[in-house]
């Protein structure tokens, strides 16, 4: 009866652990969600303002701006995809002298109907 009594209080002490160790895990788990959101968040927020300001910079002249705008609207980074638009800035770093927008604008003449 004694060897019972004491499987059943070794065995009732080791669920106990494992169900604060469970608590533990979960609770890791809950932060670890929380944080991972919470960067996710400030990270789109930070794109978002980068993309503003590429844009009042693109608009001002920049040619780099525009180059780097070119290329997120041809890739759809950030901003909806739109060959129009990528060809617009590339037009405008063009007519600045950059070498490849005018091979970006040549190519996208020519394959005019083809997606960019």
């Amino acid at each position: 009866m004694k060897r019972s009594l004491t499987r059943c209080s070794v065995s009732s002490v080791w669920e106990s652990k494992m169900q604060d160790i469970e608590i533990y895990i979960l609770g890791g788990l809950a932060l670890f969600t929380l944080w991972f959101i919470r960067h996710t968040i400030n990270y789109y927020y930070g794109q978002k303002r980068k993309l503003k300001q590429l844009h009042r910079f693109a608009k001002e002249g920049d040619l780099e701006a525009q180059q780097h705008l070119a290329k997120r609207y041809r890739r759809g980074d950030m901003v909806r995809k739109s060959c129009e638009q990528a060809a617009f800035w590339y037009q405008r770093a063009a007519f600045s002298g950059d070498e490849e927008a005018k091979g970006f604008l040549q190519q996208f003449f020519e394959n005019h109907k083809k997606r960019c």
